[in-house]
């Protein structure tokens, strides 16, 4: 197949030059005739038809209009200076208004020709007036090219100052059109545009950038969204089957004495059935001779630890070692306590490797890991360092992995002759379509149910009104015995103020719970390690029963009976992030409570998060709505996975044309693993050009 005109260098495109080139360069990325063709307009304007004055009032949108501008007048001095036009046609007037730009315009108006207005009607004191409309000059013989739905695209100051806003992007568009036309090359098989009606992609690009209707616009999207999807979910497919082959595995065949006596005696609770199919999903992994890399989702709770641990026992008992990776201090302490204390009763050598960890321990542990006596190795990133070297690792645990860059995690599959297995854990529940996405080239397990015992968390959402009612609820619970954390927000921005405000909930808390009968404890983030773990540990141990934290705790000691979480100016905080702090309690058999405390000046996305917390306890239902309201770009460390750079699809709103895409690609490769067969010739082609051009659809391991 031939791409070479869509390769071609920007500044040989008609209208734009060698100065144009380099600002299209530097403020947009646009090198080449490929990069401008998929600059997709962010909106459409509709020029189909002209609406006349007398119409405005029942018109809530953009209108285009047709008749005489006349009367240009300045008004004020400054940066207060305007210029107002009045615009007639046969059933009315309006007022024009520009704020800038007029030293161009005063003379335009003095004839009497006729003009062409586009702009969005506003009503001010009572009367219509359009700011800074588009106009230009009315040419009978052009009418029909004005009624058209025409693009908007995105522009700069640097762009603008170049002539290059949106009317001058659209003429640079007309030329490339003109000139690639039916020179774009077509990707997708006869058989998938057949299969899903989709046009073709040089009418595609042609209707999307210039739509003749309404219609054809929609399925230009259709076909240009499918075709980015359906490339995404290819390269995903393409890259788990490459690694599949590639990467052998140590085959772990045996289900030995360590993993039997835990299971048979050491248990602290019966396994649910979601546990047990993740367990055996592994154990299937694990056997086959191939490298296993399998991420594992769960809510908040849900025994990911436990599963990894088991995980681990049987790695021990086909003569490997294990590691866990936690991207903080505090939460790999807390995965080796956990841990330590589920393997009491076994004779199996567990250690801790962090930042903290002394030279003279290092040495030891260096040494023992060397000679394997060292079994389950847990720590942060310092995990990674060449100096931590393994008799025979076997399995890689890694918490929360979009917390470590893609290299960082590479070195731990390196530190084994044959690639260890993965295994990747998250508490963060990711929506299907999202996880396909993220995590299309890994297998996925959903650990979908709470250990028995579990009481779903009761959440209540209380306005500053009724702070004396919650805190006679909360002395209820103390005298029952039970603890209590009530969290602030913490935002850089205005840590100064935040700090004050725990400051202030502290002592407002300290008042309403005195000395001697109430202990109180505090923590932030501006603490020294040692105050905050001291503090932390406090609260562990019953010494105090409340604990005044800012977000810190979101990953902090498992306390069991703790049974309420207060959340203060709950409508500062994201879904994922409340959702994560309500985690922080129901993890003893005890009814537990979530308060979401909030001033009565919410806007409608905080009433909305309220809304969905009190309403589910379902983090993939959460993860789902967030994704809604917040969109992908801000779900934590999507951003650094570069798999979301979507240029046109939307794995929200497209989560069907995703699924589409999905079922397609695994067909092909299920027919014709390697793109060998005449139908598939384009396809190939497609892939061997993302390949050249590294196309990073994702990086992801």
């Amino acid at each position: 197949m031939q791409y070479d005109i869509l390769q071609t260098e920007i500044e040989y495109l008609k209208g734009v030059g060698p100065k144009r080139a380099e600002v299209l360069k530097k403020e947009l990325s646009i090198y080449r005739f490929h990069d401008l063709l998929h600059y997709f307009p962010f909106r459409y304007v509709d020029k189909t038809r002209f609406y006349k004055i007398s119409e405005i009032g029942s018109v809530q949108s953009y209108v285009q209009l047709k008749g005489n501008i006349s009367r240009p007048k300045m008004i004020g001095a400054g940066r207060g200076q305007r210029m107002t036009a009045v615009f007639n046609d046969d059933t009315g007037t309006i007022e024009l208004v520009w704020f800038k730009g007029f030293k161009f315009l005063k003379d335009k108006f003095l004839s009497s020709k006729k003009w062409i207005v586009y702009g969005k009607p506003t009503n001010f004191g009572g009367s219509f007036n359009i700011v800074h409309p588009d106009i230009e000059e009315f040419d009978a013989r052009e009418v029909k090219m004005n009624e058209r739905f025409e693009g908007v695209y995105n522009s700069t100051e640097k762009m603008k100052n170049i002539g290059l806003n949106t009317k001058g992007i659209n003429k640079v568009m007309k030329n490339l059109i003109a000139q690639v036309g039916q020179a774009i090359p077509e990707n997708l098989s006869d058989s998938l545009l057949q299969s899903f009606g989709l046009l073709s992609r040089a009418e595609a690009f042609h209707e999307i950038h210039f739509p003749s209707s309404q219609e054809s616009l929609q399925q230009a999207q259709i076909r240009l969204k499918f075709e980015e999807l359906f490339y995404i979910q290819l390269q995903l497919l393409l890259q788990k089957r490459t690694r599949y082959l590639k990467n052998k595995g140590l085959v772990f065949s045996n289900v030995g004495d360590y993993f039997l006596n835990f299971y048979n005696n050491s248990l602290p609770f019966e396994l649910t059935g979601a546990q047990k199919r993740v367990i055996k999903e592994i154990r299937n992994d694990t056997r086959t001779g191939h490298q296993m890399n399998r991420l594992v989702q769960g809510d908040v709770g849900s025994g990911k630890t436990l599963v990894a641990l088991m995980c681990m026992l049987l790695a021990i008992d086909n003569g490997a070692q294990s590691c866990l990776m936690a991207p903080t201090e505090i939460l790999a302490n807390q995965h080796f306590n956990g841990i330590s204390k589920f393997l009491k009763e076994l004779d199996i050598d567990v250690r801790l490797l962090t930042g903290s960890t002394r030279a003279k321990e290092r040495r030891v542990l260096h040494e023992d890991l060397e000679s394997g006596k060292v079994q389950i190795l847990i720590g942060t990133h310092a995990l990674i360092e060449d100096k931590v070297q393994f008799k025979n690792l076997g399995l890689v645990v890694i918490d929360e992995q979009h917390r470590f860059g893609v290299e960082q995690r590479a070195k731990l599959w390196k530190k084994n002759l044959t690639p260890p297995h993965i295994l990747v854990m998250t508490a963060t529940p990711i929506p299907r379509t999202l996880a396909m996405s993220l995590y299309g080239d890994l297998d996925i397990s959903v650990i979908d149910e709470l250990p028995p015992g579990r009481k779903p968390i009761k959440t209540m959402h209380a306005y500053e009104s009724k702070r004396l009612r919650v805190f006679g609820f909360m002395r209820e619970q103390i005298q029952a015995g039970r603890q209590i954390y009530v969290v602030y927000p913490l935002i850089d921005e205005s840590e100064k103020l935040d700090l004050k405000n725990l400051m202030e909930g502290y002592e407002a808390i300290s008042r309403a719970f005195p000395l001697p009968e109430y202990r109180v404890s505090v923590v932030h983030g501006k603490m020294n390690a040692a105050d905050k773990d001291h503090e932390m540990q406090r609260f562990a141990r019953g010494e105090t029963q409340i604990m005044v934290a800012t977000t810190v705790i979101e990953v902090g000691v498992d306390v069991p009976n703790a049974t309420v979480m207060v959340i203060e100016n709950t409508e500062r905080f994201g879904l994922s992030q409340l959702h994560q702090l309500r985690g922080r309690v129901g993890r003893g058999g005890s009814q537990s409570y979530c308060i979401l405390m909030s001033s009565y000046k919410l806007s409608s996305d905080s009433k909305k998060r309220i809304e969905i917390m009190v309403g589910t306890n379902d983090g993939f239902v959460v993860a789902q709505e967030d994704l809604k309201l917040r969109g992908p770009g801000d779900i934590q460390g999507t951003k650094q996975s570069g798999t979301l750079n979507l240029r046109i699809a939307d794995i929200i709103k497209d989560e069907r044309l995703m699924k589409m895409a999905r079922d397609a690609a695994t067909a092909i490769l299920e027919e014709d693993a390697n793109l060998k067969l005449g139908k598939n010739t384009r396809i190939l082609g497609f892939v061997k050009l993302l390949r050249a051009n590294k196309t990073n659809w994702s990086v992801i391991s």
